[in-house]
Parts: structure tokens; sequence; C-alpha cells
């Protein structure tokens, strides 16, 4: 029964990598047909046998899944949810949408765009761990959607930055759920990690790419796009009906991913972690269609070396921003700009496995050489 239910799970994975590339309705409704993709593998996992672990449908992952929307993290102490933060802020450009489209058109007349995108995605990326990811991502989409920047020059910029937010966001707790879940698994002997520890262990890495995803971003705008520069700003004012049947969309997009990470629950625990760490490395890129923190909840625990954790982590962050589902920065985006999976995928997917080779030849090729 467990091969029957490995080769399905494996099957609906296929399915949710290839058809929002390959079918046109799957492309326009991703939140929709992701959700029944996680309802069939939370479904088919109930049949399998995970050691420890429960599996299949529950009233404990019904009550995560109708509530992770509404309370995913932390900002400034307070438990807040990426629906509550959507909604909000839709409103409130609403409300204030003359004064955001003159300041904003303020700032492009004095300062030049290729200062502006920079400068967006490294502050974003590096204050994502304090104001989290959420807020960071929704301050980028309003920002960038304003800009006078043409369709491609937005959707690069934007997929650079999601990047930026999702690595920043896994240096402390309020953050992101997988650095909440890091810490928390950590807190004990041997590591005793604290609200530090993430930075201690990624931020030699994190940092530098932050920035280098700054000049990443300008380049691409500068190379192909610089002639967006005679767009006028404009500040698109969504009527309060579409705020909402947005915000309804994010919440949907947010339980399939509950689903998803549970239903695949049966291959983490009996395939994905005993994976070697240079392995699980490149394992984890399944994070691109997956939820992170529930690969990080598999995956991390105390026995493993300060450079299993670091790959480990550093394969979750870089891969989440890959794909649209692998990061709630990527559903807020894509959802608020419209881009489609495979215009995300044409920057996301080069820029991903950049990074990972780049990651791995640092963490790991010197060990492998005898240097480490």
């Amino acid at each position: 029964m467990d091969i029957l239910v490995t080769l399905g799970l494996i099957v609906i994975f296929a399915l949710v990598l290839s058809l929002p590339f390959r079918v046109k309705i799957v492309e326009h409704n991703l939140e929709v047909f992701l959700f029944a993709c996680g309802v069939a593998a939370l479904t088919i996992a109930g049949l399998a046998s995970v050691p420890g672990e429960p599996a299949g449908w529950s009233a404990a992952v019904i009550i995560e899944a109708l509530t992770s929307p509404l309370n995913i993290t932390t900002v400034f102490g307070i438990p807040v949810g990426i629906v509550q933060i959507v909604l909000l802020v839709g409103l409130l450009i609403y409300v204030f949408h003359q004064r955001l489209q003159e300041a904003i058109v303020s700032l492009t007349g004095r300062v030049s765009l290729k200062i502006i995108i920079p400068c967006l995605i490294i502050i974003l990326g590096l204050v994502a761990s304090i104001i989290s990811a959420i807020l960071a991502a929704i301050i980028l989409v309003e920002l960038i959607n304003a800009l006078p920047l043409g369709r491609q020059a937005k959707i690069d910029v934007v997929v650079v930055a999601c990047f930026s937010i999702g690595l920043g966001a896994g240096l402390t707790p309020l953050g992101e759920p997988l650095s909440t879940i890091v810490v928390s698994k950590l807190a004990g002997a041997p590591y005793f990690a604290d609200f530090g520890f993430l930075i201690r262990i990624l931020g030699i890495y994190v940092v530098p790419m932050v920035f280098i995803l700054g000049v990443a971003g300008v380049f691409l705008y500068t190379r192909r796009h610089a002639d967006d520069a005679v767009l006028e700003c404009l500040v698109e004012r969504e009527s309060i009906r579409e705020v909402v049947i947005r915000t309804g969309k994010v919440y949907l997009f947010i339980m399939a991913l509950v689903f998803l990470g549970e239903g695949f629950k049966p291959l983490i625990v009996n395939y994905i972690v005993s994976i070697p760490p240079a392995g699980l490395y490149w394992i984890n890129i399944v994070s691109a269609v997956l939820d992170n923190a529930t690969l990080a909840a598999a995956e991390i625990s105390p026995v493993l070396s300060p450079q299993q954790i670091t790959g480990a982590l550093l394969g979750l962050l870089i891969a989440g921003g890959m794909l649209i589902p692998g990061n709630v920065p990527n559903i807020i985006a894509a959802g608020k700009l419209e881009i489609t999976s495979k215009e995300w995928a044409r920057v996301g997917i080069p820029l991903g496995i950049l990074m990972m080779v780049c990651f791995f030849a640092i963490i790991f090729v010197p060990a492998f050489l005898g240097f480490a």
C-alpha cells in the first residue's frame, strides 16, 4: 500500500510542477488547482504508514488550514496573518490613493529608477526579518506596481526582490514561520538557539546575497527595460470588491499550501530526511512548490551538524523563490501583478539555480576537497 501511496504522491507532485505551465485554465486558476491537489495529496497520505507521524485528514490539519492564513507570522510582537494584511493594505490604498500617487510621482521625479530599484530590493531584504516577509512583500508590490515600469520590467524586479525578501526573512524568528520553527526545534542542547541564532549561522551568506540581488535587479532593468522610464507612475486603485476577491484568493492559496505540506509528509518523513546533507540541499528544491516551514519541521533537529543545518536552510530559502507557490511574498506579488507561472519561472528558475550552485560551491565543495 505504501508503494502505491508514494506513486500517487509523486504523480500529484508532477502535476503541480507541470500543469500550471501547460494548461491555461490551470495557470489562470492556480489557487483552485493547488487546493484540489492538496486535498488529493492529503487523502492519499491517509493510506500511508508514517512512523511517529499522523498522516492524512484530521481535525488538527483542518484547523491549521483554516487558521494559518489568519495567524501566520508576528509583526512587532503581534500575531497577524497574510489575509489581514492584504485586506488592510488594499483598503488603505483605496482610501489614500491620491496621496500615494503624488508621493511616488515626487520620488521618481527626484531619484533615478536605477537607484530606487536596488535600494528597494536591498532594504526590504534586510528588514524582512524584522517586519516579516508578509509586510515587506506588500510594500514591495504596491511600490513596484506604481513605478513607471513596463510589465516585463516589473516581473523581473519583483521576482528578484522576492528572492531577497525570502532570504532576509530567514534571519530571525520574526521573519517567517520557517525561522520560528527552526529556532524552536534547536532551542535545547547543543545549540541553545536564541533570537540571533539564525543571523549567526546564515548572515554571512544571506546579507551579501541580498546586496548582490539588488545589483542583479538594476542590471535586469538597465539591460532590457531602460526605456520604461518614459511611462507614468500609476497607483492602481482597485474596487473594494476586487480587494476582497484578491484577499480570498490569497486565503485559498495558503490553505492549499497547508494541505500540500501535510499531504506530502509521507514522502518527506520516509525518504527526504534520510538523504545526506549535500543531497538534501538539492532535494530541498521541492520548496519551490511546497511549504518550506513543513520541510524545515521535518528536516531540522539538534542531531544535525552546523553545516547540515546551514545547507538545508539555504536550500529551502533559495528554492522558495523559484516558483509562485514557494513563498508567501511570491504569492502576494503574483496575485497583485497577475504574474503567471510561466512568467515567474522564466526569471525565478535560472536565478534560483544559479544561487543554489554558488552556495553549494561555498558550503559543500571545500569539505569534499578536504579543506573543511
